[in-house]
Order: C-alpha cells, then sequence, then structure tokens
C-alpha cells in the first residue's frame, strides 16, 4: 500500500476527499423531539453551537436558570447546544442547556442519517442520563 500511496500522490488527495464528503453535517434546523420548538445548529469556531430558533408557542423566559441576572431572558435565541466539539465519526460532545430545569448537561449529539440526530446527556455528578431524537427541519 505504501508503494501505491507514493506511486500515485493524487490517489491520497482523491481517498482523503471522499472519506471527509463521506461525513454528515448536523448543521441547520431541527425539531425537538416534543415538537415545541426548533433549534438552529450553527458553526460556532472549531465546535458547533445550537440556539432555540423558533418556538410553537408564545416563548418563554428563563425563569429557571443558576443566574438570576438571566432569569428575564427570552428562550427564543438562546443557547442550548454549547461548544459541541468531534467526538468521533459524527459525534460530537460538549453541554447542553435546558431552560425547563435550569440544569447544564454533559452532551453528545450523533446523527442518524441525514434527518435524524440523538442528543444524549447526562446530569453534572454521575446523575440521571436520557436521549431523544431531533427531526431535520432544512
Amino acid at each position: 500500500m505504501r508503494f501505491w500511496l507514493t506511486g500515485c500522490p493524487l490517489c491520497l488527495v482523491v481517498l482523503l476527499t471522499a472519506s471527509t464528503a463521506a461525513l454528515a453535517d448536523p448543521v441547520g434546523e431541527w425539531r425537538v423531539a416534543d415538537g415545541t420548538a426548533t433549534i438552529r445548529i450553527h458553526r460556532c469556531g472549531a465546535a458547533l453551537c445550537g440556539n432555540v430558533a423558533t418556538t410553537d408557542s408564545a416563548p418563554g423566559k428563563d425563569i429557571r436558570n443558576p443566574d438570576p441576572a438571566k432569569r428575564n431572558r427570552s428562550v427564543l435565541g438562546m443557547e442550548v447546544l454549547i461548544n459541541m466539539r468531534p467526538h468521533g465519526r459524527n459525534v460530537w460532545a460538549g453541554t447542553s442547556y435546558d431552560a425547563d430545569d435550569g440544569q447544564y448537561y454533559s452532551t453528545q449529539i450523533s446523527l442518524d442519517g441525514e434527518s435524524a440526530l440523538k442528543i444524549s446527556g447526562c446530569a453534572p455528578g454521575g446523575g440521571p442520563c436520557g436521549s431523544q431524537i431531533w427531526s431535520r427541519v432544512r
């Protein structure tokens, strides 16, 4: 194999390009499992981040935030996926924030095809864990 790659430098470039193109990309808009909101995942430096893009009803306030200064902010636009970094093929790991309980979670997101995103998270200190599937909107 070494000889083949040495004898064909363009082949290595083609192989690397093809394997990179095969990686799925979670950037886009996703509907949460209960259907009440969409999250827009975007690049933020070398990581991915996600913000609340829409809500099905009037957006509430972040009343359970542990920081009293943030309790009056709208959940619309709020960052809920924070610093999600590559953690394997089609897997990113970082932190998520849930305004429903004011908690931060150790979180992984992973693509299951182009239209399903699995969100898995655990509460700090070995607390309970859970997961859900989001569906791609666009």
